[in-house]
């Protein structure tokens, strides 16, 4: 009679515990922070993404695939929010020793009392592109037409809608003339195309690619590739990097030289290797059923990737500039934009 009593509360135990694991699962995925380590042994090092699964953060992942962060005797846990504002907040509350997320979060933080700076520079375009909703391809043609609209961005005081008020504005619509709506990435973005949430909206890939797919939108403005960045904002305009708190990298640097080392490998491999080649080594779910598709994708968004890691030339002004046309805060802000970026770390790793 006890055995079978105490089976029977084992049994019990066990599926309470599942249920709870269960839970934690599922409250996880409702917070959209999942997390992804390399499982080995060295320095523990946490790294908040802005979108693990975005196409202009894959330096991130594929850096872990390949195994360099193991190779500089790092333990790096991946986690990751579904938009860069909520990366940084991650970053500077301390829940993360580093962020990969767009450059111009330095520049917006710096004005805010906050001190961070890129340390690996992944691009020096922005990948993104703004997209127009099938149902309005006719009556939306330039940002010149963004009054009136609702506009999707990942959220409120991302890149992302940094980038549309620059659009806007410089097309001369006021950014009190439409309406910014959060819409996340991937899914989210695409339901709110398809069931006229939004008008436009700025995404990256692999949402883009999926979206051409399914002849949900078309093709507004693309700043996937240096040409693009140049056509639409006036200059190169480095986004995703990895940056850290000032405070932290100065405290940490050789900890910062061996993730300096093992993004900068990546880089120079993305160079060497074919967009199926890259896909390839990204993990099965990430492209979403339809490996060809997601390859395109990449290929589509390779030229925006630096080499090594290196801030390019004349990219802080561009994001200065991009950034005053429209942030008061930064208007009217004396920015050091040498206190924004270092490039001691991955020039060391280039060698």
């Amino acid at each position: 009679m006890r055995t079978r009593s105490r089976a029977r509360h084992t049994a019990l135990a066990a599926a309470c515990l599942l249920a709870v694991s269960s839970l934690t699962a599922c409250a996880n995925e409702v917070a959209g922070t999942t997390s992804s380590g390399s499982g080995g042994h060295g320095e523990k090092v946490k790294i908040m993404v802005g979108g693990l699964d975005k196409v202009i953060y894959l330096p991130a992942m594929l850096t872990q695939r390949l195994g360099y962060f193991r190779d500089a005797g790092l333990d790096v846990e991946l986690l990751t929010e579904p938009a860069g504002v909520q990366a940084e907040t991650a970053l500077v509350s301390g829940q993360v020793q580093g962020c990969v997320g767009f450059y111009d979060h330095t520049l917006d933080l710096q004005v805010k009392g906050k001190s961070v700076e890129s340390v690996v520079q992944f691009s020096h375009a922005p990948g993104e592109v703004e997209v127009v909703s099938a149902k309005r391809k006719g009556e939306i043609t330039s940002p010149g037409d963004f009054k009136g609209r609702k506009l999707g961005v990942t959220g409120l005081g991302s890149s992302t809608d940094f980038l549309t008020k620059y659009l806007a504005v410089k097309h001369g619509v006021k950014i009190n003339e439409f309406s910014p709506v959060a819409v996340g990435a991937g899914p989210t973005f695409i339901a709110a195309l398809q069931q006229g949430s939004i008008d436009a909206g700025m995404t990256t890939d692999p949402t883009v690619a999926t979206i051409l797919e399914k002849k949900a939108g078309s093709v507004l403005v693309d700043m996937r590739t240096p040409e693009g960045s140049e056509k639409a904002l006036g200059g190169p305009y480095p986004s995703s990097s990895l940056y850290m708190r000032t405070d932290w990298v100065n405290s940490h640097k050789p900890t910062v030289q061996k993730l300096a080392d093992a993004f900068v490998r990546t880089l120079g491999w993305m160079s060497t290797h074919s967009a199926d080649e890259i896909a390839a080594k990204m993990p099965a779910d990430y492209s979403q059923g339809d490996k060809k598709l997601y390859a395109e994708a990449i290929k589509s968004t390779l030229p925006m990737f630096t080499k090594d890691g290196v801030m390019p030339e004349n990219g802080p002004e561009t994001v200065e500039k991009v950034l005053k046309a429209f942030n008061p805060n930064i208007k009217n802000a004396d920015v050091d934009l040498k206190k924004t970026y270092t490039t001691e770390f991955a020039e060391k790793a280039a060698k």
